[in-house]
């Protein structure tokens, strides 16, 4: 990062754009309705996390969230894990979004790399969607059973998802990007009753046909009573599924059935370095109330936006996206590469469909920047308020290059939080200036702090990202983890009773905050995290790898790289042809996002006396810390394993010198 720019103001929001945000206009309120007076941001923010009940209940209040609100109490404990929030009160994700919507207004809009953007209305939406949760009914889904997709961003995914809502079912979703086996590790955990799935996918200007994955997955899955197809890349459905138009032929009204605040809405995954993929369970009532407050207070969303997030299926962007239907009219969904047929394909989908809000990923404008693409000079981006940046630490250069060649006008925001949450630990504060490199606050009602390792909060000194207090969207618990094991573990064993999310933060004076990338060793890929058990499930079946190490070097002001280090059986040598094959298993088995960009060959994985790889020390060291601070011998099986990824340590440092002054 460029310090000569680093925490220079580069915008400022007029006082007209202040007056009418919709974060002003809840500080209003709460100072008429309840007594609550705070002159600016730091201050509301204090208030929210030391008074979470009021805070929250106002959020439902001020927010508007349909249902029955008999609740008890705001929150039972205060301790972070066992939080109980608003006991007794019911509500359903689906109504909140077809809450008093005008039907002939547009509700989304859908364009891929093959097919052109079409539209379609809120009251054509909800019919599609009431038909198919009459479907489903009919199939014999009752509320708490799963409903498990391998669908791209399209509307049937949207459509399916608020048809699985809304007869209180729980949804979960995987990209088609990934492999079967990937898919079967997730899907498999939570006994889905009904499988949805597509053909294929295009993306960069080639067709992936999935039938024989889908077919595997199914296979898979004996819990499976009912399959359906979803013809997208070509015709035919298999006998032994449903067609998704067989769907669509109810003439139904929607009744979107009241569930318990904590009832599960959808099961998401996120990978630790160890075990299987973690099943996140999030509630109705949780999102509903976070989504409405992030997206509304926030985000400054409204009547007029129109919300665009790039993300495949498998990010937790594309919930959010979805999510933003609870503060806006209307959505775009995009499936395909945002390079095909070249890098302005989304800045011609933003001007073609009025985008206010262009979400994105920290790596997509960094790509951006290094072609020198000047969106501004070639697109009519005259309704664009907000760029919105996550899925890594957005760099001085992200900052400026916006400014520079997209709009000069523009709410440019660096936002972090997690699938683990479904919601944002730091980001954007509408009324305060954007300085760069920097997130301009801690959400509201998020308690976040930097500690250190003795659990001591820091103030201008990089730290581990904690949460101290309970949130309405974290997790109920983790799919089939009796006594709740994993979920500790997960969060809770380094800091007792304190989130620790696994990020390096920095939080100023001011609340200001810059995130330096993962302190743990979960590979994160454009915002798509990934356990490095995946990986190493992968790599262990290709027949020359005896071991494996996976190092994600992704963090801010650095080249972000996946490298892989592999101990080859004897007699086995590293080439092209092994490399090549190595590469291909993780693309047809995971993702091809998760292809390591460099393959080393090595004499033996760095482990600890009880034969644990060393993956967040070689990750520190890698990094440029130092290795006397990150690394102890004396705790190694192996310290002859060491020499390597020191004079590795040396070249990447190095290298990193060498582009700064190149």
């Amino acid at each position: 990062m460029t310090g000569n720019t680093q925490g220079k103001v580069i915008w400022t929001p007029s006082g007209e754009r202040i007056e009418k945000s919709v974060m002003t206009d809840y500080m209003d309120w709460l100072k008429k309705e309840k007594g609550v007076q705070a002159k600016d941001y730091t201050e509301l923010w204090k208030w929210s996390v030391d008074e979470l009940e009021p805070f929250w209940e106002s959020i439902w209040q001020y927010c508007g969230v349909a249902g029955n609100r008999s609740y008890s109490n705001v929150l039972q404990g205060d301790s972070m894990i066992g939080a109980k929030w608003f006991s007794g009160a019911t509500l359903n994700f689906t109504e909140n979004i077809f809450s008093e919507r005008n039907p002939g207004q547009t509700a989304l809009y859908f364009r891929s790399e093959s097919t052109p953007t079409r539209s379609i209305s809120w009251g054509e939406l909800e019919k599609q969607v009431a038909s198919v949760a009459k479907k489903l009914k009919d199939m014999g889904v009752k509320a708490g059973d799963r409903v498990a997709a391998y669908l791209p961003n399209i509307p049937e995914a949207a459509i399916a998802f608020l048809a699985t809502a809304s007869v209180g079912a729980v949804w979960s979703i995987c990209s088609p990007d990934f492999g079967s086996k990937s898919v079967i590790t997730r899907f498999g955990q939570i006994e889905p009753v009904v499988f949805i799935a597509v053909d294929g996918y295009s993306y960069n200007g080639k067709t992936f046909d999935k039938r024989s994955d889908v077919e595997e997955i199914r296979k898979q899955l004996p819990t499976v009573k009912q399959a359906v197809f979803v013809p997208y890349i070509g015709e035919g459905v298999p006998e032994s599924y449903m067609a998704w138009e067989e769907l669509l032929e109810e003439d139904v009204p929607l009744a979107a059935e009241p569930m318990p605040f904590d009832h599960p809405l959808w099961i998401v995954y996120s990978s630790g370095t160890t075990g299987l993929p973690k099943p996140i369970v999030h509630s109705h009532g949780g999102i509903v109330l976070e989504h409405k407050k992030l997206m509304a207070i926030q985000h400054d969303l409204g009547p007029d936006d129109v919300v665009f997030w790039f993300s495949s299926t498998g990010w937790i962007m594309w919930n959010l996206l979805i999510g933003s239907w609870l503060a806006c009219p209307t959505i775009v969904l995009y499936d395909g590469s945002p390079s095909s047929p070249d890098w302005g394909i989304l800045w011609e989908l933003a001007e073609e469909t009025g985008i206010t809000f262009f979400g994105t990923s920290a790596p997509f404008i960094a790509a951006s920047a290094k072609i020198d693409a000047r969106p501004k000079e070639k697109y009519d981006l005259h309704k664009l308020r907000s760029v919105f940046s996550t899925g890594a630490p957005l760099t001085a250069d992200g900052y400026e290059w916006i400014y520079e060649h997209v709009k000069s006008d523009v709410w440019l925001v660096s936002v972090s939080g997690g699938t683990d949450i479904s919601a944002a630990f730091v980001g954007g504060v509408p009324i305060e200036p954007v300085r760069i490199g920097e997130i301009q606050g801690r959400s509201l009602g998020v308690a976040a702090d930097a500690f250190d390792e003795e659990g001591n909060s820091l103030i201008d000194e990089v730290g581990e990202l904690v949460v101290t207090k309970p949130m309405p969207s974290m997790p109920l618990y983790f799919w089939g983890d009796e006594g709740n094991e994993r979920y500790h573990e997960s969060y809770f064993d380094h800091y007792p009773g304190i989130w620790k999310h696994g990020d390096w933060i920095k939080i100023d004076g001011e609340g200001r905050c810059i995130i330096y990338g993962r302190s743990d060793s979960t590979i994160n890929r454009s915002g798509v995290r990934m356990g490095t058990s995946d990986l190493y499930r992968v790599i262990a079946g290709v027949d020359e790898v005896f071991d494996s190490l996976v190092i994600d070097l992704e963090v801010i002001g650095k080249s972000a790289s996946l490298l892989l280090f592999v101990v080859l059986k004897e007699g086995a040598e590293l080439n092209e042809d092994l490399e090549a094959r190595i590469k291909q298993e993780i693309r047809e088995q995971l993702s091809p996002r998760f292809a390591p960009d460099r393959i080393y060959q090595v004499e033996d994985i760095p482990k600890t006396l009880n034969g644990k790889k060393l993956e967040v020390p070689i990750r520190k060291l890698l990094l440029g810390f130092e290795a006397e601070r990150v690394i102890n011998a004396d705790s190694m099986s192996n310290p002859e394993s060491l020499p390597f990824f020191l004079e590795l340590a040396k070249e990447l440092e190095a290298e990193r010198t060498e582009k700064l002054f190149s």
